[in-house]
């Protein structure tokens, strides 16, 4: 057995033989201590130090890919804690964005919290962090400052609008940076006005690039040694997810409108009405709207100047009636069966509850279990990526504000006495 460097060795994995939770979720249940498990092996980015100071959901999503593949994650709180609009910290979203970390209080508007700081950054391979750009500056905990201390330092910001620029110093929200970034205006049925996305498009993807641009700088800094400033924002993640909607004016010239359940470009590809609820269909392209044409009867629609590959998004709605004028005469089990034996893409509109009793999404167990010191099993939603021969089981839940100060201090080289003087001090918790 390999232990993780610097960890605890109170933390242990038990053997994952227990009983699948609903949804398939894999249950894992841990000892008393929520320090880093135990491993067989160590994960991918068990030799990576990262300090964490982000909050609500862009900087936790980012810090979470590392958290998730083995990184010694500290976050370093302040005693008002993190919770933020995750909400607290025994709910679903706060444990699902901060699980397989640890957590450090620290008091980084006095000289001493920075000075701890400072001897953290010292040893870290990656600091993130998510205030608005000027805060960084006052509290002495920039870029410039920190690579000072520690070259090899990666540096990552997410901001709301980018690190300068007229809008720098405004505070990014989510559906704020939906609207701006043009999502809303192409979400939603034609002339219902402005839609916000389910989910936090920006926020998520934002934390997404910035992941993704941290472990691309510290593979170049395996060349160079030398860290980076990694910095990106919710409105430029936001622009770069709407992809070909951008593309189509950027290179053509087309502003993109609301098309509902209907794909902007291709046709036919949307939603259709079975007996029984609805289901998505796709065939846009020739030979699978053939393939479409002869499994609903209406093979003469193949002939329809109309509904030529050219003509077909003229006459989308009288396709889409042709089609659903069949299609609502048999159940969606029918139409899923038959169409996907057929290579055509088809399936069910499901409710949230539906995604996670569905036979592939169990079969994939992305729902995995960890086992909280109060809370108990607790499912969350786990990696979307296999990798051969590692173990992406979830560890620990989301620690306790402060859980793991002592422990983490220690790790970092400070003795005793030091750690017991910052706490009497308040600088610690």
């Amino acid at each position: 057995m390999v232990m993780l460097a610097g960890l605890s060795r109170s933390g242990h994995l038990d053997a994952p033989e227990t009983p699948a939770l609903p949804g398939g979720a894999k249950s894992l249940s841990f000892g008393a201590s929520q320090g880093l498990a135990w491993m067989s092996a160590p994960l991918p980015l068990a030799r990576f130090r990262v300090l964490d100071l982000t909050r609500v959901r862009s900087g936790p999503t980012a810090v979470r890919q590392f958290a998730d593949w083995g990184a010694q994650v500290v976050m370093v709180e302040a005693k008002t804690g993190t919770a933020d609009i995750a909400g607290p910290r025994d709910r679903s979203d706060f444990q699902n964005l901060n699980r397989n970390k640890r957590s450090l209080c620290l008091d980084l508007k006095t000289a001493k919290g920075r000075d701890v700081f400072f001897r953290l950054a010292e040893q870290a391979d990656v600091v993130f962090e998510n205030f608005r750009p000027d805060v960084k500056h006052r509290l002495a905990i920039d870029y410039e400052t920190l690579h000072k201390i520690n070259p090899r330092l990666v540096y990552v910001s997410i901001s709301g609008f980018g690190e300068d620029g007229p809008y720098r110093e405004r505070p990014g929200l989510d559906q704020v940076v939906q609207g701006m970034g043009g999502l809303m205006s192409v979400t939603g049925l034609p002339g219902q006005g402005p839609v916000r996305a389910g989910i936090a498009v920006s926020d998520s993807s934002a934390g997404l690039y910035a992941a993704l641009g941290a472990m691309t700088a510290l593979l170049e800094r395996e060349v160079t040694g030398v860290g980076r400033w990694v910095r990106t924002s919710l409105l430029q993640a936001q622009i770069a997810m709407l992809d070909f909607q951008a593309s189509r004016w950027l290179v053509e010239g087309e502003v993109a409108e609301q098309t509902g359940n209907d794909h902007p470009t291709a046709v036919p590809m949307g939603l259709f009405r079975a007996c029984d609820g609805v289901i998505n269909l796709a065939a846009s392209g020739q030979p699978l709207f053939v393939k479409l044409c002869e499994a609903l009867g209406l093979a003469h629609l193949t002939a329809d100047a109309r509904f030529t590959a050219r003509a077909r998004g003229r006459n989308r709605a009288a396709l889409n009636a042709e089609i659903e004028a069949v299609t609502i005469t048999r159940s969606r089990a029918h139409w899923i069966e038959t169409l996907n034996a057929i290579g055509i893409p088809c399936g069910p509109v499901n409710r949230i509850d539906e995604v996670f009793g569905d036979p592939q999404v169990r079969h994939s167990q992305i729902a995995r279990s960890v086992t909280h010191p109060r809370l108990g099993p607790l499912t969350l939603v786990g990696q979307p990526i296999d990798m051969s021969g590692v173990d992406s089981s979830l560890r620990t839940s989301a620690p306790d504000l402060g859980q793991h100060s002592k422990e983490v201090l220690a790790e970092y080289g400070f003795n005793t006495g030091e750690i017991e003087k910052l706490m009497a001090d308040g600088v610690v918790r």
